[in-house]
C-alpha cells in the first residue's frame, strides 16, 4: 500500500490523517533507515472503539536510531499528537532494527517505544513480543513496504499460547498487589479484556481479538459475564469500580491457564 492509497485504510478520516502524517512523517526523517510501516491492534481486525481503543503502530528500520534520528521522531509524535489533540496518550509505536524481527523470544536489545505521549529511547520488550508478531502476520496492514510477515519467521499457535501465559505470570499475576495501578479505571477495563484473550488463546486454543474473546469468555465462564461486560462498556471519562472482582479474575484466570499445561 503507497501513500496515495492510506486516506481510506480506517473508517475514521481523523485516524486515516493521523496514520498518513507518521507514515509520510517517518519516511521523510528516516528516509533509507526505513524498511516497513505497519498499523496493528483493534484497527485492523475490526474491534476497534473510539472511546476506548489505542492506535497501533510499528516501524521496521534498517538500524538502530541513533540520537539526531530519535529526537526528529520524537519531534513528529509530539506534533501528532497535538494536531490530532483526541488521541493524545493514546498512540502506541515501537521502531524495532530489522535484525531482532527473527527473534521468537523477546529480545534482549531494547528498541525505541512511543507511549502515553513520551518516547522511550530503549523499551524492553515482554511476552507481548511474540503475540504482537503474530497478530501484525494475520491482520497487519502494510503502510509502507513488504507484508510484515516477510519479516519475520513463521510462527506456530503453540508458541502464541506459551507466550501468552508468560504474559500473565510474568505481567499481569503481580498486579493483583498493585492495588494502585488496579484502582484506575481504564486499567481495570483493560485488564479484563486482556485476560479474556489469554484465556481464549491458551485455554480455547486460539489467539482472537479482545472483543471475540471477550464474547467467548462470557460464554465459558458466564459467572464472570456481569464483569466482563462492564469492561466492554469502559470508556475514557467513565468510572470503573471493580478493583476487587478484577483481582478475582486475575486469580480464576491463572488457575484455569495453570489447568491447561501448555509445556
Amino acid at each position: 500500500m503507497n501513500e496515495a492509497t492510506l486516506g481510506a485504510i480506517t473508517p475514521y478520516n481523523e485516524i486515516n490523517n493521523l496514520i498518513a502524517a507518521w507514515a509520510h512523517g517517518v519516511r521523510e526523517h528516516l528516509a533509507d533507515n526505513v524498511i516497513g510501516l505497519y498499523l496493528g491492534g483493534s484497527l485492523t481486525y475490526g474491534d476497534f472503539v473510539p472511546q476506548r481503543s489505542d492506535i497501533d503502530l510499528q516501524a521496521v528500520v534498517r538500524s538502530q536510531l541513533k540520537q539526531d534520528e530519535l529526537a526528529t521522531i520524537e519531534g513528529l509524535h509530539k506534533e501528532i499528537e497535538n494536531r490530532f489533540a483526541v488521541w493524545a496518550g493514546r498512540i502506541e509505536c515501537s521502531y524495532v532494527p530489522l535484525q531482532l524481527m527473527s527473534e521468537t523470544k523477546p529480545p534482549a536489545t531494547p528498541r525505541p517505544w512511543w507511549g502515553f505521549g513520551v518516547l522511550y529511547a530503549e523499551a524492553p520488550a515482554g511476552n507481548e513480543w511474540l503475540i504482537n508478531h503474530y497478530l501484525l502476520s494475520q491482520h497487519g496492514i502494510s503502510l509502507y513496504g513488504p507484508p510484515f510477515k516477510e519479516l519475520v519467521p513463521p510462527i506456530r499457535l503453540e508458541e502464541v499460547r506459551q507466550a501468552s501465559a508468560r504474559d500473565l505470570f510474568a505481567e499481569w499475576v503481580p498486579k493483583m498487589n498493585d492495588s494502585a495501578w488496579l484502582s484506575d479505571s481504564h486499567q481495570q477495563s483493560y485488564l479484563v479484556l486482556n485476560l479474556c484473550r489469554i484465556l481464549c488463546t491458551c485455554v480455547g486454543g486460539e489467539p482472537r481479538s479482545k472483543k471475540a474473546a471477550g464474547v467467548w469468555a462470557k460464554e465459558k465462564y458466564p459467572g464472570w459475564r456481569d464483569l466482563v461486560e462492564e469492561a466492554e462498556r469502559w470508556s475514557y471519562g467513565s468510572e470503573m469500580k471493580r478493583q476487587n472482582d478484577v483481582m478475582a479474575f486475575v486469580g480464576f484466570a491463572a488457575e484455569r491457564v495453570m489447568e491447561a499445561r501448555l509445556p
